[in-house]
Formats: structure tokens, C-alpha cells, sequence
């Protein structure tokens, strides 16, 4: 069974309340997206450590029911 895109946006959101959150289902299949995210959560935080927060959000899914993530992860631009 696929994954809606609003379901991976509703499992990121919850886990990180501030993100700005950019789904884009890559292959019209509900199985290989991409997907951008932004968090002041992220700050000061490796590449790894954004993504794990990311995939500790959809709880295990990735791998089964969402096949494939493409991740971009990035914190807010404070304009400085």
C-alpha cells in the first residue's frame, strides 16, 4: 500500500511543528518521493543528524510502505 503525500507531510509536521514542508511524488505512484524540508530544528545539526530527525518522524516507514525519500533537509534563512 502507497503513501499520500499528506500523510508523509502530517508525520513530519508532527514531529517537527515549525517546518516548512515541500512533497513532491516523483513517479506518479504514491511510492518515490521528494521531499524538502525546513526547520530551525535543524540548526547546528550535520546533514545525518537532519535526516535521521526526518526519518525518525515517518516511524519506520521508510524501506516499506514509502519506498523511496529523496531528502532535502535545511534550516531557515534568518536573512543575516
Amino acid at each position: 500500500m502507497a503513501m499520500a503525500a499528506d500523510e508523509i507531510e502530517a508525520m513530519i509536521r508532527a514531529a517537527l511543528p515549525d517546518a516548512t514542508i515541500e512533497i513532491t511524488d516523483l513517479a506518479g505512484d504514491g511510492d518515490h518521493y521528494a521531499a524538502r524540508v525546513v526547520s530551525e530544528a535543524f540548526r547546528g545539526l550535520n546533514r545525518v543528524k537532519q535526516q535521521r530527525l526526518v526519518y525518525d518522524a515517518l516511524g519506520g516507514r521508510m524501506g516499506g510502505v514509502l519506498h523511496a525519500l529523496q531528502l532535502t533537509t535545511a534550516v531557515p534563512n534568518t536573512g543575516v
